[in-house]
């Protein structure tokens, strides 16, 4: 792959993941691994760029009105605490590749609106619920090196318990925080970013703008997201059956 790919990769996928107010990590995790990174690289160098492009999204879609505090905090109080324990566990390396397929197919089809739109009466959140959820979401992200977004959104918009740029603006934060939080568990656990992560920050960066606004303001192109999702697809068979 020529110095000039991972970059336009890295913006693709920031925009697509950002339109849809996630962070990117299991689709820069994907390209990472493919090229054959470390697990100890790939996680803090994945929620780095997770962290810029979330937070964009978030704000792009906060200013829109589309966030929702009561249905963020309960997620984010048992999340953000198991994010950072999960990110000082290391698995077998083929564990680690098998689970990360598993979340780019969640992310398949949230790219390709399999979970709806959040259409229909609203439902309240269970707190009790809700604070499981998100210690498990945060574990299981801490320990992939992923914000959680593309396992928390799927479950917020096939209970209703949230419209489809609710979600965005909710998944968006979760995102933040348990990236941050994954980041500094990662590195207390001795991993370390790869030196060309600046460059990819940049470009997840510029995407992840661009995405944020199409999200939160117009109707993103669903053929671009559909041709990412088939994009992710491959790299998540490829991960399985290597």
């Amino acid at each position: 792959m020529s110095a000039i790919g991972p970059w336009l990769l890295f913006a693709v996928i920031a925009l697509m993941y950002a339109s849809v107010g996630h962070g990117g990590a299991s689709g820069y995790l994907a390209v990472m691994a493919l090229m054959g990174y470390p697990q100890e690289v790939l996680r803090p160098s994945a929620l780095l760029m997770n962290l810029f492009v979330s937070a964009i999204s978030f704000l792009q879609f906060a200013r829109a009105r589309h966030f929702r505090w009561n249905l963020f905090w309960p997620f984010a109080v048992a999340s953000v605490p198991m994010a950072w324990l999960g990110a000082q566990i290391t698995i077998d390396p083929r564990m680690y590749e098998r689970m990360l397929a598993v979340c780019l197919l969640f992310a398949v089809a949230r790219l390709f609106g399999f979970f709806g739109k959040g259409a229909g009466e609203r439902r309240v959140l269970p707190l009790v619920a809700a604070l499981v959820i998100g210690a498990v979401l945060g574990l299981a992200s801490g320990i992939i090196g992923i914000g959680g977004g593309i396992l928390l959104s799927p479950m917020l918009l096939v209970f209703n318990w949230a419209d489809a740029r609710e979600t965005a603006a909710v998944s968006a934060l979760f995102i933040f925080l348990n990236s941050a939080a994954g980041i500094i568990g990662a590195f207390g656990n001795g991993e370390t970013i790869t030196p060309e992560v600046g460059g990819w920050v940049l470009a997840a960066v510029l995407g992840g703008l661009m995405g944020g606004f199409l999200g939160s303001r117009r109707i993103p192109e669903p053929r671009l997201r559909q041709a990412l999702g088939i994009v992710l697809l491959l790299a998540s068979l490829k991960l399985m059956w290597p």
